[in-house]
């Protein structure tokens, strides 16, 4: 407990799922926290169980205007930001034949555009030292059909994480990534349209894994709070995969 005691903390996508459980983990720790979100009923829901401690921003994270309003809050709210979880994110799955320019500039824009952006608009609100922690995926790593545009975000998400490190370091700030792999969030439920065809893909992906399990959203948390802590003061454009073996077994 208290591994995050006074840090000031922005976890964009909080309001469900690995981002929410995120927030919880860090209030948990003494965190000063604010989250975002797009949807106002799942804000407030978020804000609601977090408590009124908790900074709820509606914030459109694909949207670039709305990445430099984010850090003027941020900047009005906190004076300085100690840690950043890119966690804001969304996952289409479609064949190649059935991408059209449109959804494949939106997952780009929410997965890739909007964090860097932030990031940069965040530059001169970063306290010294800092933390960035970036929420990726083992797809990155997979060849794994319909998956072509998810995973492109991704891996080019991974990449910032090194090439940001690089860059900023000198400024004290470190940024990492957690890799997951299938977790049992929201984000699973809207792979498929049916309940049958969800139980099948789950199975499926199951019998991938060598933990023979989906992972929860609090073990993927728990990363989150080791990178943003000074336990992980040495830990610089590194990448935590947590797969259950998927991705390596």
């Amino acid at each position: 407990m208290n591994r995050l005691n006074g840090k000031r903390s922005l976890i964009t996508g909080g309001t469900t799922g690995i981002g929410l459980e995120t927030a919880r983990q860090f209030v948990k720790e003494g965190a000063r926290v604010a989250i975002t979100g797009r949807d106002q009923d799942t804000l407030d829901a978020a804000r609601k169980e977090l408590g009124s401690g908790v900074l709820a921003i509606s914030s459109n994270a694909g949207d670039l205007p709305s990445q430099r309003d984010l850090a003027k809050t941020v900047r009005a709210e906190f004076k300085e930001l100690d840690v950043l979880v890119v966690n804001a994110g969304i996952g289409e799955f479609r064949p190649l034949d059935q991408w059209d320019e449109a959804a494949f500039d939106r997952s780009f824009a929410i997965n890739l555009k909007g964090p860097f952006f932030l990031i940069q608009a965040l530059l001169p609100v970063f306290a010294n030292p800092a933390s960035i922690v970036l929420n990726t995926s083992i797809n990155a790593h997979l060849g794994m059909p319909n998956s072509s545009v998810y995973a492109a975000t991704k891996a080019a998400l991974l990449s910032l994480a090194r090439t940001f490190s690089g860059e900023l370091i000198s400024r004290g700030i470190r940024v990492n990534a957690v890799s997951p792999g299938p977790i049992t969030t929201p984000f699973h439920h809207k792979l498929a349209p049916t309940e049958a065809e969800r139980e099948a893909m789950s199975k499926y992906i199951t019998s991938q894994v060598p933990a023979a399990r989906f992972g929860n959203a609090g073990e993927i948390a728990q990363a989150m709070v080791f990178l943003a802590s000074d336990e992980a003061a040495f830990a610089v454009g590194s990448e935590l995969v947590i797969d259950g073996g998927m991705s390596t077994l």
